[in-house]
């Protein structure tokens, strides 16, 4: 099974046991035990009949809009449904001092992972290191939400204020601005995040846990707000890096975007390419220290959820991930 990236501009339908994605230059039919997932960048139509047969296959479908921005999901009904679980993890919530415990090592794993990857450029100061170490440790003293998400902006931005260096490429980016994406860095990051969150979203709907009950981002209406959290953790790993490598290797330039007023974004070419590339790093395997055997970048993600339910059912302390390569 694999993610189908979908660009074309066209219809998907059903017909028999495959998908048909109905389209200018003819029809392809994929078969439905061959998709783990449908990532729609195109001007799609699609029909109740090809959804619900999707859904029976729990099968998620990602929408992006003609900017490349991520705009929601069809989750199909739950299918490992918990009510242990659920209770456990909407109790954590509750309890404050549960909830801090946990959005600690979401921040906490976050900036490991930024951490880690400057230390891969020799030119980034020993001191932009040491500041990143003492956000770390400043936010295992925090004992509110409002103040950790501020350490975790605060390291952020001395992060941020690295790419310049680390980059080869001559890019404009000052800060961080998402609503919308204002330049080049911010087109690609924004971009490059929402895979990441997406592919986090898929990963929950294959646990227990309940994917709008978070502990770092305020739940909320219309978003998974659980899959922003760990995502937090993964973003360094999955999108920054591979940002690095992309630019650094003029896989993507200036050329790859376009501005229209004070939007930018990505042209479909380079989402391709974006999407080429970090859909063959998540398929990547490492020998992974506690299991001793490979396992995919995709399927740490799911495991990382599976130590955060063993931590709510009190089995064992949830630590989140560190990368150590």
């Amino acid at each position: 099974m694999k993610d189908y990236y979908i660009f074309k501009s066209g219809r998907i339908s059903r017909k028999d046991n495959s998908i048909v994605l109905e389209t200018s230059d003819g029809n392809v039919f994929i078969p439905i035990n061959d998709i783990d997932s449908l990532y729609l960048f195109g001007e799609i139509d699609i029909n109740t009949k090809a959804i619900n047969f999707l859904a029976q296959q729990q099968i998620v479908i990602h929408f992006f809009n003609y900017y490349g921005w991520y705009t929601g999901s069809i989750y199909p009904r739950e299918f490992l449904q918990s009510g242990e679980v659920l209770v456990k993890q909407v109790a954590a919530y509750l309890d404050g001092k549960k909830r801090i415990a946990i959005a600690r090592e979401f921040v906490k794993g976050a900036i490991h992972g930024c951490i880690n990857n400057i230390k891969r450029y020799p030119e980034i100061s020993k001191e932009i290191i040491e500041k990143l170490q003492g956000f770390s440790e400043l936010a295992d003293k925090q004992d509110d939400i409002p103040s950790l998400m501020g350490i975790e902006g605060n390291a952020r931005d001395v992060y941020y204020s690295t790419f310049p260096v680390i980059i080869k490429q001559e890019i404009e980016f000052e800060k961080r601005v998402k609503h919308p994406p204002d330049n080049m860095m911010n087109a690609l990051i924004s971009f490059c995040n929402s895979l990441v969150y997406s592919l986090v979203i898929k990963e929950i709907y294959k646990t227990q846990l309940n994917p709008t009950v978070s502990f770092l981002h305020e739940p909320s209406y219309r978003r998974f707000s659980l899959a922003l959290d760990i995502a937090e953790i993964f973003k360094p790993i999955y999108a920054d890096r591979m940002i690095f490598d992309l630019l650094n290797n003029n896989q993507i330039t200036q050329k790859h975007f376009d501005k229209d007023l004070n939007y930018c974004y990505l042209k479909d070419e380079g989402k391709k390419i974006v999407v080429k590339n970090f859909d063959e790093r998540i398929q990547t395997t490492i020998m992974h220290k506690k299991l001793k055997r490979r396992v995919s970048y995709q399927k740490l993600v799911r495991l990382e959820l599976y130590k955060l339910i063993k931590h709510l059912l009190g089995e064992d302390e949830y630590q989140s991930f560190k990368i150590w390569w």
